[in-house]
């Protein structure tokens, strides 16, 4: 059986974005439309729109949280405490691995956005960007966390 993580980097390869990749991999728990999910989390990739800000595979992440154990009221500022000490365990256990948040320090680049056009996804890409191992590792990550929590 696939696993969300293997999920998320066949999407990775396909052309998906890294938002996408993750989100995407986790249909199946979120109830989303592919379609749907894709339109939803495009604007996340390379960190949020090519600014290299906070990685796309773990904005997908705090996306199905989002869905997951975000429906709270506004005024409910226990439910909230609750939801950001989620959010900010999985950032922990993402920085564990990469020791960063951000798509620039991942991928070695300076501070500011990059061109906004895609580069495609050629053997040769993937070959020299981290991006699919970080799409699955997101997606191992939230596994884990879904296990823990009797959703999967």
């Amino acid at each position: 059986m696939e696993t969300h993580g293997q999920r998320a980097k066949q999407l990775f390869f396909d052309g998906y974005n890294c938002a996408q990749s993750v989100f995407c991999a986790f249909c199946d728990v979120h109830g989303m439309s592919l379609d749907e999910a894709a339109r939803v989390s495009s604007s996340f990739g390379g960190g949020m729109g090519r600014l290299r800000e906070v990685c796309g595979a773990l904005s997908g992440i705090f996306m199905v949280v989002g869905v997951l154990y975000g429906g709270y009221d506004p005024t409910n500022r226990a439910a909230k405490t609750q939801h950001y000490a989620m959010i900010q365990e999985l950032a922990a256990k993402f920085r564990e691995r990469y020791d960063t948040l951000l798509c620039r320090d991942i991928l070695g680049l300076p501070e500011g956005p990059s061109d906004p056009e895609p580069e495609a996804h050629t053997p040769e890409y993937l070959a020299k960007r981290p991006c699919p191992g970080c799409v699955e590792c997101a997606a191992d990550i939230l596994d884990e966390f879904l296990k823990k929590r009797g959703v999967l």
